[in-house]
């Protein structure tokens, strides 16, 4: 099996490349990208996202890299691991996964294997997908080529479960499709692999992790605005209420990234479509995508309640990324503290040191202080988990009357003014 297989990763992001440089160990592997400098710094074995090391790199003998068509023409199986992101009204843009299955119609051939990865709602691969694949290359479905869908569960950062030691769901169009593709996955992934009966029931496993994450948070989100009022510390109430055995410890704090922020929306694109509309999923949306207006007019009281200017008052976010760690920006809900924030015409700097200064200026045009001096500030939110961030002098910023409001809870409670 490992000898005869050439497979092309389309999309080489947080996502692609692990998933790449694991095949690319043992089979013949390239991974493809439309970004010119993408590929140019892979190639030099360089990982902007800091997922994968130099060894690694040097481990994966098999595997290349290109942005030409051309170069996968001679691939039988095609992965593709594009971009599913949301568009500004919440519903599905499906932009990246069109242009990659329009990509792949171009080299199709007969017998050749086309596994998708991004996350999508139920029903996506065989409803969009397959129609454009069919169309453009003139071939059909389970008698010239086979269809596959094994969801991603990279959690970007996590240095433990990494993509090889968490179980792999696959699925196929045709029982013949669903075991090569599952004995496929069964090559690079330790953990070992659950094989869906359908396209679509592994589709909708995906939504539905993230969206049962997502509701579990927004919950403890809602007891955090709750106790806020009531005037008590949320974490002081979950560590109470943990010490019984099936309390399920969630913690407050914003919900971003790619995954449970965006997927609910999918599954309740899908089930608007059929004419239901969800009630717990947008409820918990609504919650989680609020949190960053709460701190930030939280923040607010706590600079008034120290008589402290507002206009023009210097603050320093702490992270910008979407968890700690990690270099991943996309869909981060630290925007939405500063965006709120800006509205009181604060002053407001944001330091990072594992985002891309070049992204963040491009995606979200913010330009990140590169080493800031904290005593300038009035206040400080500390929005992000960093490691980086534990070495910072608290208790020193605390005495000298820095305003300090700790959304993870990763500082002595004496050193801050407010936790969530």
């Amino acid at each position: 099996m490992v000898e005869n297989n050439h497979i092309a990763v389309i999309g080489q992001g947080y996502v692609g490349l692990p998933l790449a440089v694991e095949f690319g160990k043992k089979i013949k592997t390239i991974g493809f990208d439309v970004s010119v400098n993408r590929i140019g710094e892979l190639k030099r074995g360089i990982d902007r996202t800091k997922q994968i090391d130099s060894d690694e790199f040097t481990a994966s003998k098999f595997l290349s890299f290109t942005d030409s068509v051309s170069d996968i023409e001679g691939c039988n199986i095609y992965i593709v691991t594009v971009p599913t992101p949301i568009t500004v009204f919440k519903t599905p843009d499906l932009s990246f996964l069109i242009s990659a299955s329009q990509l792949i119609g171009q080299v199709l051939k007969k017998g050749d294997y086309v596994i998708y990865e991004s996350t999508v709602y139920p029903g996506c691969t065989e409803e969009e997908c397959l129609p454009i694949l069919e169309k453009v290359s003139g071939l059909k479905l389970n008698n010239d080529f086979f269809l596959g869908y094994s969801p991603e569960r990279i959690n970007p950062g996590d240095k433990v479960n990494t993509l090889t030691k968490i179980k792999k769901v696959t699925s196929g169009s045709a029982p013949s499709a669903a075991k090569f593709i599952d004995q496929l996955y069964q090559q690079i992934i330790i953990a070992g692999t659950h094989l869906a009966p359908s396209i679509k029931v592994a589709e909708a496993a995906k939504a539905i992790e993230n969206a049962q994450r997502d509701i579990n948070i927004s919950f403890v989100n809602e007891l955090s605005l709750i106790f806020d009022r009531v005037g008590i510390d949320t974490n002081d109430v979950i560590e109470a209420a943990a010490t019984k055995w099936n309390f399920l410890k969630f913690k407050p704090g914003l919900v971003g990234g790619h995954c449970i922020g965006v997927d609910p929306y999918y599954l309740v694109h899908k089930a608007e479509s059929l004419g239901y509309y969800p009630q717990v999923i947008h409820s918990g949306r609504r919650v989680n995508d609020n949190m960053g207006m709460f701190v930030a007019n939280k923040f607010i009281k706590l600079l008034v309640k120290k008589d402290y200017a507002i206009k023009g008052n210097k603050i320093l976010i702490l992270g910008f990324t979407f968890k700690e760690d990690c270099a991943d920006t996309r869909n981060t809900k630290v925007i939405d503290i500063y965006n709120e924030l800006r509205q009181f015409e604060t002053e407001v700097d944001i330091y990072d040191p594992w985002a891309h200064v070049e992204e963040v200026k491009e995606e979200y045009g913010i330009s990140l202080s590169a080493s800031p001096v904290y005593e300038n500030y009035q206040g400080i939110i500390i929005a992000v988990a960093h490691h980086q961030f534990l070495e910072i002098d608290f208790k020193k910023l605390k005495e000298q009357g820095v305003v300090i409001f700790d959304t993870k809870s990763i500082i002595d409670r004496a050193y801050v003014d407010a936790r969530l």
